[in-house]
């Protein structure tokens, strides 16, 4: 794994709704790629060159986009077993992981830890639901950077222990409400997350999920932690 003192710099890009972009190196992770559908996208499928897919969980607004960007980078899909079990029938290859457990990729670390909220793939015309296994958050451990992207989430007490074990330079939360945290709660998830700096994630992608980053951020702020209200299309570099 490389270390921070060797120079590199990793680019954090929000592509919009919880779709974000890590770069250093020569090296790309994607995580969660909804774009193709997602009327704030900043990018499509075809724009994305990643070495890795990362998801959090089975819900289309977290998978859209992720057998056509792997078979298109011919990159490694990770997710946990059931998720993962899918997509390789899809034509991908995977690598299977499950919540408490590591996985090195080579150059990064990625640790997968809880999220709680439903996860499964819904079949419309065949009015099926496939069982997907658990929602998950990811830590990626990069560069000497520790990077959490929570997945959907509500608030829950162990976000304590995770910030306990882990020291998060970096956190992307939720805050649409109504299908994961809300802004207050995911303020509160911060803080016990012991997060340095916070990107809000799963908002304005539609109406029912309407919330303003700017004042999350200043209610961060009041807690002494910093907010970065990316628009899709920014980023910023640590």
């Amino acid at each position: 794994m490389r270390s921070k003192k060797e120079g590199f710099r990793t680019k954090i890009e929000y592509h919009g709704h919880s779709c974000v972009q890590l770069t250093s190196g020569g090296q790309s992770i994607v995580i969660d790629p909804f774009l193709s559908d997602n009327p704030a996208a900043a990018v499509k499928p075809d724009g994305v060159e990643a070495q890795y897919v990362l998801l959090t969980h089975a819900h289309a607004d977290h998978i859209q986009d992720a057998v056509a960007i792997a078979k298109r980078n011919d990159a490694t899909l990770v997710a946990i077993h059931e998720l993962a079990t899918y997509m390789s029938w899809q034509g991908v290859r995977t690598r299977d992981m499950n919540i408490g457990g590591k996985l090195s990729l080579g150059f990064a670390e990625v640790h997968m830890v809880p999220a709680f909220h439903s996860s499964g793939i819904i079949l419309h015309d065949k009015q099926q639901i496939v069982y997907a296994g658990m929602p998950a958050g990811l830590i990626i451990k990069w560069d000497g950077l520790t990077i959490l992207h929570a997945g959907d989430t509500n608030l829950f007490s162990d976000m304590q222990l995770i910030g306990r074990k882990h020291r998060i330079d970096l956190a992307f939360l939720p805050i649409g409400d109504l299908f994961t945290m809300g802004p207050e709660d995911a303020a509160q998830a911060a803080e016990w997350l012991g997060a340095k700096r916070v990107i809000p994630v799963h908002y304005n992608t539609f109406e029912l999920i309407r919330q303003d980053g700017a004042n999350f951020a200043q209610l961060l702020a009041s807690r002494g932690i910093e907010g970065v209200a990316l628009k899709p299309g920014e980023s910023i570099e640590l």
